[in-house]
């Protein structure tokens, strides 16, 4: 197994700094994540946070995490374009260890506003994803990955999502971010164990671990059984620091362990000091679980070298659908009438399945839809 270094999502927000800035100066962050589209929508980047990235990127302990990309949208967008166009440049200008994105679509019609929503895992899907990776691979010439949603519709659907991510990333040479409080959700949703989920996983091409803390959700289709969302605005739980425990061993490429919080739960001096204490368990657990070898992986997961097509793959079907699943989401009035709306759409009798989404997980659903149509934020 190779060194793992223990990292954190770091990004520009002045409470993830400043619950960051004593572990920096004990030199115990080893590498840091950085949500780099969060930042496309301004012009020039601060010089001190250019230094801080170069620093790092110096040492090829810098890797990129998109947010807005939108992998599985049906059709081509001119903000996809422009999105390659600056990771392409921003990968001439800093080093990345790699680039991953969130599997999903967002939901909103223009695709660049709402929250990362699953899609149907077909030969179609597959093909739309291998494009869209192509295209992020050629850009930043450096391994790509993909990253286990938190959220699904169904137990039917947790359970073929680690093969179909498998199938992707494996397209491309790519690997897997398992980000284990996104396990920990589905685990408590669906009432399945943490063993049984990883055994559904290629855990070979895990090459990052992402932990985070989240919150509960009361829903009204089902009461007393809250919905786990992964929201980053809460500590670790305690079962993620154990399951970081079980997987380290069984994924034999990992490289980079990442804490995730957002910035506005670190607002106190408090939930600063708890975010370092999470952090120092984490690495804790990297260090004792872990063979710190210079022994190269296995798997280097570099860039195949295949060459996207001139004109990107679409899917008018795909496409009309997401749209129609958008404004069902964000625009029905609970889960009751989001449920009657998707069976009376081009949604129903297809791979969607909606006629075995989970009452609870699409009231769920219309929540997120709800909170983040005016634009998802992340960090």
């Amino acid at each position: 197994m190779s060194e793992i270094y223990s990292s954190i999502a770091c990004n520009l927000d002045a409470h993830i700094l400043q619950a960051a800035l004593p572990l920096f100066e004990q030199e115990k962050v080893e590498a840091i994540e950085w949500s780099f589209d969060t930042l496309f929508k301004f012009d020039e980047i601060p010089a001190w946070f250019t230094d801080l990235v170069g620093e790092f990127s110096n040492h090829d302990r810098l890797i990129g995490h998109g947010v807005y990309f939108s992998l599985f949208s049906g059709k081509w967008s001119r903000e996809q374009q422009e999105w390659l166009d600056k990771l392409r440049k921003l990968s001439g200008e800093f080093r990345f260890a790699h680039i991953t994105e969130h599997f999903g679509f967002m939901t909103g019609e223009d695709f660049h506003k709402g929250a990362p929503i699953s899609i149907p895992f077909t030969s179609r899907t597959l093909a739309l994803g291998k494009d869209r990776l192509e295209r992020i691979q050629d850009a930043c010439q450096c391994p790509v990955g993909l990253e286990n949603l938190a959220f699904s519709y169904s137990i039917d659907e947790v359970k073929k999502h680690g093969d179909f991510l498998g199938q992707l990333v494996g397209s491309v040479n790519g690997f897997i971010i398992l980000d284990l409080h996104n396990v920990y959700c589905q685990t408590h949703n669906f009432n399945i164990d943490f063993d049984d989920i990883m055994r559904l996983y290629p855990l070979d091409r895990v090459r990052e671990i992402h932990i985070s803390g989240g919150s509960w959700d009361d829903i009204l289709a089902a009461p007393g059984r809250p919905v786990r969302r992964d929201t980053h605005d809460e500590r670790v739980p305690e079962a993620v620091f154990d399951f970081l425990s079980k997987a380290i061993p069984k994924c034999p490429n990992i490289r980079f362990v990442v804490l995730e919080q957002m910035g506005t739960a670190l607002e106190t001096p408090e939930r600063q000091a708890a975010f370092q204490s999470d952090f120092l368990r984490m690495d804790g657990i990297v260090r004792a679980s872990a063979s710190r070898s210079a022994h190269a992986p296995a798997y280097a997961f570099a860039p195949a070298g295949t060459l996207p097509n001139d004109m990107p793959l679409e899917d008018p079907d795909l496409y009309n659908q997401q749209v129609q699943l958008s404004r069902i989401l964000e625009t029905a009035s609970d889960a009751y009438e989001a449920r009657a709306l998707l069976l009376a759409s081009d949604l129903r009798n297809t791979a969607w399945q909606v006629e075995n989404w989970a009452p609870y997980m699409l009231e769920t659903a219309v929540s997120i839809a709800r909170k983040w149509k005016d634009g998802f934020i992340w960090k």
